[in-house]
């Protein structure tokens, strides 16, 4: 069976030069907020053209820590949408917060021209999710944002060196959130996050949270360096053993998403003419291909030709978080999302990460214009 995803080939690659920075950092004595945290958080606000950044445990606390940093907690609103990871709505919330949702476009991108009805009195953020590696409209929800003076929060998990207009993801809003798991376009051996800002002031707060609300970098304060909580924090450190892997990584990161674009290119123009609907890049952006998602009316039986073939598809997201038990409760609104729950019922996603085989792609591509002009 063709695998959907797999980091074997690339690891296979860079296993020497892991093998020896694990060792080194291992006998560095520093398994936590060490050279390594220095030098990655350093290297990745470069990257990103993005003034200060911090890294944390996962995506999911980066996303948890940028909202308690921007006081949004009980009684409060943030607009997001259903189609996304879990961990979006997760941490809203978690925070205390409320979830209203938004429908999204046939991009899979929430719908800016929806927003500013679902905008209330207790609304106090908009989180745009850029999905499987494609920005969102971020002119429109900046604009948005600041007439009803609300934050924005990009949830950037699958879209690392995604650009809106020539500017990184990330560096738009008030609160960039980026995740480090295995399969995200930067991803580690294991969980971590990150979070870019324009502020000082965000930035120094979001530094506290991550570790119990402790300050150890601001030789003005009294408590510097002392075990001593200045606010209500959390535990959300990476260890220098994940961050020296990632370190090796981040200068791949612009050579894996050009190969990223290469196979979407193939897929797009090997598919074009047949019933799928295709991703679409906006003009002025670039998109990173975390995912490549198609859609069609008839899913469930393409993907059981498909597996047939011994050929793996997934599906992001099958249930909108709207619909699901665990988060029914939580959201302000319960609005019926026509184009959300259109969606879930088509999408899937096609294999594409960096080392996959020119081979396999042309046998999924032949494989599945087969089964599509059967069904």
């Amino acid at each position: 069976m063709m695998k959907f995803w797999s980091y074997s080939q690339e690891y296979k690659k860079i296993k020497k030069t892991i093998f020896k920075s694990i060792d080194k950092t291992l006998n560095s004595g520093k398994l936590f907020y060490g050279p390594e945290l220095e030098k990655f958080e350093h290297k990745f606000n470069k990257f990103n053209k993005s003034k200060y950044g911090l890294a944390v445990g996962s995506g999911t606390d980066a996303l948890f820590i940028a909202l308690k940093t921007l006081n949004i907690g009980l009684n409060d609103e943030v607009i997001t949408v259903s189609n996304t990871a879990i961990p979006t709505v997760s941490a809203i919330v978690t925070a205390g917060a409320k979830v209203r949702f938004v429908d999204i476009g046939t991009n899979y991108l929430i719908n800016v021209n929806k927003i500013e009805q679902c905008i209330t009195k207790k609304t106090k953020a908009i989180i745009p999710v850029h999905l499987y590696g494609q920005a969102c409209d971020m002119n429109q929800i900046c604009k948005l944002a600041k007439k009803y003076n609300l934050k924005v929060i990009e949830d950037c998990a699958q879209a690392q060196g995604a650009k809106y207009k020539n500017t990184h993801v990330g560096s738009i809003g008030d609160v960039g959130c980026f995740s480090f798991y295995p399969t995200k376009i930067l991803g580690a051996y294991g969980d971590g996050g990150f979070l870019t800002t324009k502020s000082q002031k965000l930035y120094e707060k979001m530094k506290r949270m991550r570790f119990y609300g402790i300050d150890n970098f601001n030789k003005k304060n009294k408590y510097n360096n002392k075990y001593y909580s200045n606010e209500h924090g959390i535990n959300s450190r990476i260890s220098e053993i994940q961050l020296s892997i990632l370190n090796i990584k981040l200068p791949k990161v612009n050579y894996w998403i050009n190969k990223r674009r290469k196979i979407a290119k193939i897929y797009s123009d090997a598919l074009k003419k047949t019933s799928l609907k295709l991703p679409s890049e906006l003009k002025g952006n670039k998109d990173v291909y975390h995912l490549y998602t198609v859609y069609h009316p008839k899913r469930k039986l393409i993907m059981k030709e498909m597996k047939k073939k011994k050929i793996n598809l997934k599906i992001y997201y099958p249930f909108p978080i709207h619909k699901m038990k665990g988060y029914k409760e939580k959201t302000s609104n319960s609005n019926y999302l026509p184009v959300t729950e259109k969606m879930s019922h088509g999408i899937f996603s096609l294999p594409l990460y960096p080392e996959i085989k020119l081979s396999d792609v042309k046998k999924i591509i032949k494989s599945l214009k087969s089964v599509l002009n059967t069904i």
